[in-house]
């Protein structure tokens, strides 16, 4: 330990460099953390989060490089000498099996044992532990299936904590969770760090992280930008530090919407299957129509019907004034009306297929002949869309699976534009995305519109939905509570009418 190290240090990197084929994914970064700190790390993704936290964890191997853990030399040869070490990761995606219990999943790595067998009574008591240690009171019993998400990521905590874990890594722990639930989230943080764990909490989620942390160090281009006190800086701050230029919202506004401009799409009385009460909206050529409502509210159930990927008992739609049969997603493409779904992932995107094959899928008659696919047109399509949307990737050959999140997104719209779609309904366009990556989105959908193409915005940000929309319909309950223009926007005229058709302070659940 040097003189300019604190008596508290746990963790110090010095000097890691990691390399991947055409890639430098960690350029001679140095860092530390101290026992018992909430230390909040952000970057845009690609920036080396993944890759640090990889190899804190022992799947990345550092090219170059020493660390010290505990004042004492750390080189894991695996995922298995870091957990030995006390070092735990709670993933955005989790890791649970829904079909066995809580206590079994709590225990799974080290099931207590009596005469050969599972002790079920010592598994349910040490469940019982663990999940107090995270403010979590429900039977140890319970399939995982069967619980919330909020409850879920608690689990996950409790699951870390049953190894007596000396750094915990969250990343992302917020993306799924509402207000109430992100402030007991925090609840939990805080009697962690005050055990003396460390916590590494991973975030896109700028203005949460000054409620939590307590330093923050910021990443680009896979590089140490820099490492603050939270208390020292501001959000733009470090938004300059993550992006390496200023970003203005303020810009950012709808394209000017001509008064005349022609009715592109026309929704009527659209009830999706089991919904009580039908919806009627409007769409102009060239507008962003943003939706927004509660959890709950029936939004992605109603954009997924008006395309075909859920069935509905009624509605009808027309567009350009001609009215379009809808009964599967075929149709509604065939007709010119896209969906970008909220998970790209599990339902935008061939994961493991290439750039070009996710952005020729949607409309593979324009790069085939007859039943040939045409190779060449194919990657010349993906490049013109890779050039155009500013798309960062190795080449349009390489699995989409490893690009960032804001990269997949732009491919996700690239597949539709490819197919020259009219309109597009995007839910929740930048969920998971970094900050950098959620302006270009913005500019993008801008661009779009500007083009003629209508738009219609799912968005559980309401901010998001002031910086992109001309209007806003605010859904209560499955149906259209009113429709707010531009110059009515603000959060209590949303919340006003989205609580509309609620009764009781017990029905509501608000949208993080």
């Amino acid at each position: 330990m040097t003189d300019t190290e604190p008596d508290d240090l746990l963790l110090s990197v010095s000097c890691i460099t990691k390399r991947f084929p055409g890639v430098l994914a960690l350029d001679d970064v140095t860092w530390s953390l101290r026992a018992g700190e909430v230390h909040v790390l952000v970057g845009e993704n690609g920036a080396g989060k993944s890759s640090l936290v990889k190899t804190l964890c022992g799947i990345y191997a550092p090219d170059s490089g020493t660390m010290q853990l505990g004042g004492a030399p750390f080189a894991p040869a695996g995922p298995h000498d870091a957990l030995k070490a006390g070092i735990r990761v709670v993933y955005q995606e989790l890791n649970l099996l829904p079909h066995l219990d809580v206590a079994e999943n709590l225990t799974l790595e080290q099931p207590p044992q009596r005469f050969g067998m599972v002790d079920r009574r010592e598994q349910r008591r040490r469940a019982r532990e663990l999940m107090a240690q995270v403010g979590l009171d429900i039977p140890t019993s319970t399939l995982v299936g069967q619980l919330g998400i909020a409850q879920m990521q608690l689990l996950e905590i409790a699951k870390a904590l049953a190894t007596d874990s000396r750094l915990l890594i969250l990343d992302e722990p917020t993306a799924t969770l509402t207000s109430t639930e992100v402030n007991s989230l925090f609840a939990v943080i805080r009697r962690l760090s005050a055990r003396g764990v460390t916590i590494v909490y991973i975030s896109h989620h700028l203005e949460e992280i000054f409620e939590i942390g307590d330093r923050v160090t910021v990443m680009r281009n896979g590089a140490i930008a820099a490492t603050r006190q939270l208390s020292e800086v501001t959000v733009p701050d470090l938004v300059r530090l993550m992006v390496g230029r200023e970003l203005s919202y303020t810009d950012l506004t709808p394209p000017t919407l001509a008064p005349d401009a022609a009715e592109l799409l026309r929704v009527e009385d659209l009830r999706p299957r089991g919904a009580s009460d039908p919806i009627s909206f409007r769409l102009r050529s060239g507008e962003v129509l943003g939706i927004a409502g509660l959890v709950g509210s029936g939004r992605t159930e109603a954009m997924r019907a008006l395309f075909g990927a859920d069935p509905k008992d009624s509605g009808r739609v027309w567009l350009r004034g001609t009215e379009v049969r809808i009964r599967s997603p075929r149709d509604a493409v065939e007709a010119g009306i896209c969906l970008l779904t909220e998970d790209r992932k599990a339902q935008g995107l061939m994961l493991e297929m290439s750039c070009a094959a996710n952005t020729s899928i949607t409309n593979l008659r324009a790069v085939s002949r007859g039943p040939v696919l045409l190779r060449a047109a194919e990657r010349q399509a993906a490049e013109r869309f890779r050039t155009d949307l500013r798309i960062r990737t190795p080449s349009v050959g390489a699995a989409v699976s490893g690009l960032s999140g804001g990269n997949q997104q732009k491919f996700v719209l690239a597949k539709w534009l490819f197919r020259d779609a009219a309109v597009l309904i995007v839910d929740e366009p930048t969920r998971g995305i970094d900050v950098g990556a959620k302006f270009e989105i913005y500019t993008l959908l801008h661009q779009l519109a500007a083009e003629g193409r209508g738009l219609i915005v799912v968005s559980s940000d309401l901010p998001e939905l002031f910086l992109l929309s001309h209007r806003i319909a605010v859904l209560s309950r499955g149906r259209v509570a009113g429709v707010l223009e531009r110059r009515d926007f603000s959060a209590e005229a949303v919340l006003n009418l989205a609580y509309q058709a609620y009764t009781s302070s017990n029905d509501l659940e608000v949208a993080p």
